[in-house]
C-alpha cells in the first residue's frame, strides 16, 4: 500500500469513526431499548480508532531527537 493510498484510507477510517460517534449519540439520546446495537456500534469504533492510530504511527515516523 502506497503512502497516498494510506492517507485516503485514514481519512475514509476518520470519517466513518465520526459517523459512528453520531450514530451512537442517536441511539443513546433516543433511550431505545436497543442497547445491544449501542455496544457494537462502540466496539466498531475502537476497532476504527486502533486502526487510524495504526496508520498515523506507520505515516509519522519516530524521530529521536
Amino acid at each position: 500500500m502506497t503512502e497516498d493510498e494510506m492517507r485516503k484510507r485514514l481519512q475514509a477510517l476518520k470519517i466513518e469513526h465520526r459517523d459512528l460517534d453520531a450514530a451512537i449519540a442517536a441511539l443513546t439520546d433516543a433511550g431505545g431499548p436497543d442497547q445491544l446495537q449501542v455496544a457494537r456500534l462502540k466496539k466498531r469504533k475502537l476497532r476504527l480508532k486502533d486502526q487510524v492510530s495504526q496508520i498515523e504511527d506507520y505515516l509519522t515516523p519516530d524521530i529521536i531527537a
